[in-house]
């Protein structure tokens, strides 16, 4: 509770920035206040950030459709496999790659990838084409997607693990009696297992669907330029951190929060009309 108060509920007080003409070097709420000024940029459809959220809610279109049911598809591959030794070994494997840093997961990608990367050096000493991946803004979109799939996929299945190890196998023998086939099995028996955790989870990736990952782009933005890889949290740090505009800053991620909020509130909703729990109930 203390960490929590601490790192989450008393920064909250840092949103008045956004209704001031915020100068770091004043004492705390003694800035010059103008108001709805800031939210300027929003209302008036500033070029910049009009860009920064398209491409955010591009990512997060893409991310929800491709990398949300990734786990699952790969926790229920994981599920059939009989033997736990190999189960075990596969799982080690896949859980590797959460561990590291964006810094060495952008760095194996480049080094994989990029130019003078491993996959175009084979081409070359081949005679082959090359192709561009790296650096190429059209394929962005795709590059980002690719690693936060390669990167957390594996550790996303330990929740959905779980969920499976808590059916109980007597449902499975029952419909295995009645002729229900493997793919039966797992319609009518392991989806609605584990679609409480399911419900749960994309409720609360909808509620931060708007961070679709700080450092993982700020670290491959300069390859690609701003019009490809600016979304909301980089325009904040932009135009607040090195351009110095703390107020417009503060107004954009405060209205990103205020909208992550109705996202959760909205599915919970939903959740509880379709008979789930979601994340708390009403």
């Amino acid at each position: 509770m203390a960490l929590l108060l601490l790192f989450q509920y008393l920064p909250l007080l840092g949103n008045v920035i956004a209704f001031q003409a915020y100068v770091p070097f004043l004492p705390f709420g003694q800035s010059p206040w103008v108001g709805l000024d800031n939210f300027a940029v929003i209302f008036n459809g500033d070029p910049a950030f009009v860009n920064a959220l398209r491409n955010t809610l591009v990512l997060t279109l893409v991310q929800v459709i491709l990398v949300f049911p990734a786990p699952i598809a790969l926790a229920l591959l994981l599920n059939s496999l009989l033997s736990e030794r190999i189960k075990r070994a596969v799982q080690s494997v896949l859980y590797l790659p959460h561990f590291l840093s964006w810094v060495i997961v952008v760095a194996v990608f480049q080094q994989v990838l990029g130019g003078s990367g491993m996959i175009n050096n084979f081409l070359r000493t081949h005679g082959a084409d090359t192709f561009s991946i790296i650096g190429n803004s059209d394929l962005f979109v795709g590059l980002l997607t690719s690693q936060v799939m390669w990167k957390d996929t594996g550790w996303a299945t330990i929740l959905f693990l779980a969920a499976l190890s808590q059916i109980d196998a007597s449902l499975y023998e029952a419909a295995s009696m009645d002729g229900a086939s493997r793919w039966r099995q797992m319609w009518h028996v392991t989806l609605p297992g584990i679609r409480g955790i399911i419900v749960l989870l994309l409720i609360l990736r909808l509620g931060d669907s708007l961070t679709v990952g700080f450092e993982q782009i700020i670290l491959q933005q300069g390859g690609v330029g701003l019009a490809a890889s600016e979304v909301l949290d980089t325009y904040v740090y932009n135009n607040g951190i090195v351009g110095g505009q703390w107020g417009v800053a503060a107004a954009v991620g405060l209205v990103k929060g205020a909208v992550g909020v109705l996202l959760v509130l909205g599915a919970n909703k939903i959740a509880h009309l379709l008979g789930e729990n979601g994340v708390y109930k009403s």
